[in-house]
Formats: structure tokens, C-alpha cells, sequence
């Protein structure tokens, strides 16, 4: 039962288990139907524009880092090694519901296949966990760097970045594998038809005609075990931070010191802040905002991370920064 880290999902299961369904007589369905933004049918290729431009920007953002990091030597550091992963992460997320997304929106093409469905369900909820993974690998570089600057070499070496990298992988594509697997167990006989662009774990799993608190349970657990372990250890991680940097003898070093976290505490209310917006706006507005409201910023949040993430690395990262420049100034001349 996830959307993008905590709040997002359960309020993706509350909407779903307070949403109606039309019910019809029929077996196991071969496809679903993707209804994109209910009641904004008729903008639909308005809204697209948006969504398509910045669906562009993640894609080229994130492109970008990856071919910077791999060109620049000097970047080959654990920092930029964990934000090349994210940026993995960003255009997989990014990329395994934008296209089908704009397919409603541009040609009306709303049906998907189960097994489709299935996949796109996991690439979701697996990637979109994996990114807060990826930012607990960032914390705990940052905590090296600045509590054991000289050690942060051996410490984090290629090995152990690599390690890092696959433990998140294999802990969020394990996590992940059985919402596609319990969606597959149930048997549908009511309505094929999901109140989103894509398929949303709970979304899917709402319209089985069996008791579905396998599934629920199943989604609490991996929100506390995930997202709730995550928020946690990144708590940890800059409480020791900020005690280190308040040691600090002058308030130009611990300034300086701070901003080397900047990029990345950045990336971290980015990822979590709509989220726990979006989640208090439907507990507490639910019933004064339109429900196509509430779709549309499920909908937006899967783009907001992926997006930005790049711009505020290539602002704030000097190294980048400088990188970009040199780039474009060999291009001009």
C-alpha cells in the first residue's frame, strides 16, 4: 500500500477504501482503464503541457548529472556516486508513469493490461521507495565527511559505496515484489476502472471482490519498515551532524560545513514536505477540495523529486556548477 514514501500512501488508502466503485457483473479482467484526472477530462491536453515540460526537464536534469559525473574525474567521489543513483532512480520512477500518462492525456488512451498494470505497479512503489533509500546513504555520507572527515576515504570506499547501493536496491525491490503479487492473488468482479493515471497499488487492489486486509496490512508494514526507517535514520544522521557542526570553534567553519548539506537537506524536503502537505490536506480538507484536486497532486508529486532534485545539485554543487559552465563556454566557442 504505498505512493511515494509515508503519508502519500496512506492517503491513497484512505481515498480508495472512501471511494465508491460502480460494480458490474465480470470475471477477472484482462485490462484495466485509466480514467487520468477524473472531472478534468475536457483539460486534459492543457494539463499535459505542464506535465510534459516537466517530465522534459527530469529527463534532461538527470541525464545531465550522469554524463557530468562520468566525465569529470574529480567527481568520481562517494557524494556523486549516491546522486548518480538517485538520478537512476528519479528517471525510473519519472519515466514508468509519465509516458502512459500522457497517452490519456494526448490520444485518450486509457486501457492497460493487467500485467502492465502489475509492472507498473512495481517499478512505482519499488524505485519510489528506493529514492529515500538513496537519500539515508546520502545522510550517512554526509555524517562521515563531516564527524570523521579523515576517514571518510576509507571508510567509504567504491566497495562499500557499491554495497550500499545494491543493499537499497535489493531491500526496496524485495519490499516492493509482493504488491504486484497480491494483486495478482485476488479475484476481481467489479469495475476494471482506476481513478488514476497509473496503477497505484491500493487503486488496483480496491476493486477485488475479496477481503483485501491482507494487502492493507501488508502496505502498513512496509510503510513503517521503509519510509518510517528512513525518516528515522536521516533524523539520527544530521543530530549528530549539527552537534558536530556546533563543536565548530568559528562561525565561518560551521557555516561553511553546513553548506555542504544543503544540496542534500534540499533533496530531502523536497521528497518528504509535499507529501506530508498533501497528507494533511486530505485529512483535514477533504471535504472541501474536489477529489480530481487530490488525484492531480498524487499525480504531480511523482514528478516534483525527479525534477528538481538535478536543478538543486547543479545550483548548489560548485563542482557541477562549474562543470555545466565549462561545458557551455567549449560549446560557445
Amino acid at each position: 500500500m504505498q505512493e511515494t514514501p509515508v503519508c502519500l500512501r496512506v492517503r491513497h488508502f484512505l481515498y480508495y477504501n472512501m471511494s465508491d466503485s460502480n460494480t458490474s457483473n465480470f470475471n477477472n479482467p484482462s485490462t484495466f482503464i485509466l480514467l487520468g484526472i477524473p472531472g478534468l477530462e475536457a483539460a486534459h491536453i492543457w494539463i499535459s503541457i505542464p506535465f510534459c515540460a516537466m517530465y522534459a526537464l527530469a529527463v534532461l536534469g538527470n541525464f545531465t548529472i550522469l554524463f557530468i559525473v562520468k566525465r569529470e574525474p574529480s567527481l568520481h567521489e562517494p557524494m556523486f556516486y549516491f546522486l548518480c543513483m538517485l538520478a537512476v532512480t528519479d528517471l525510473v520512477t519519472c519515466t514508468s508513469t509519465m509516458p502512459k500518462m500522457l497517452s490519456i492525456f494526448w490520444f485518450n488512451s486509457r486501457e492497460i493490461s493487467f500485467n502492465a498494470c502489475l509492472t507498473q505497479m512495481y517499478f512505482v512503489h519499488c524505485f519510489s521507495a528506493m529514492e529515500s533509500g538513496i537519500l539515508v546513504a546520502m545522510a550517512f555520507d554526509r555524517y562521515v565527511a563531516i564527524c570523521n572527515p579523515l576517514r571518510h576515504s576509507t571508510i567509504l570506499t567504491n566497495s562499500v559505496v557499491a554495497k550500499i547501493g545494491l543493499a537499497v536496491a535489493l531491500r526496496c525491490g524485495t519490499l516492493a515484489l509482493p504488491y504486484p503479487l497480491l494483486a495478482r492473488w485476488w479475484p476481481y468482479c467489479r469495475t476494471n476502472i482506476i481513478h488514476l493515471s497509473y496503477c497505484g497499488h491500493i487503486a488496483v487492489v480496491k476493486l477485488a471482490c475479496a477481503d483485501i486486509r491482507i494487502s492493507s496490512y501488508y502496505g502498513l508494514f512496509e510503510l513503517f519498515s521503509v519510509s518510517g526507517m528512513d525518516v528515522f535514520f536521516i533524523t539520527v544522521s544530521y543530530t549528530l551532524i549539527l552537534r558536530a557542526i556546533f563543536r565548530l570553534p568559528t562561525k565561518d567553519a560551521r557555516l561553511k560545513t553546513f553548506r555542504t548539506c544543503i544540496s542534500h537537506l534540499c533533496a530531502i524536503f523536497v521528497l518528504y514536505v509535499p507529501d506530508f502537505f498533501s497528507s494533511l490536506m486530505f485529512r483535514f480538507g477533504h471535504n472541501n477540495v474536489p477529489l480530481h484536486f487530490h488525484v492531480l497532486m498524487a499525480n504531480v508529486y511523482l514528478l516534483v523529486p525527479p525534477m528538481l532534485n538535478p536543478i538543486i545539485y547543479g545550483v548548489r554543487t560548485k563542482q557541477i556548477r562549474d562543470r555545466l559552465l565549462r561545458l557551455f563556454s567549449h560549446k560557445g566557442t
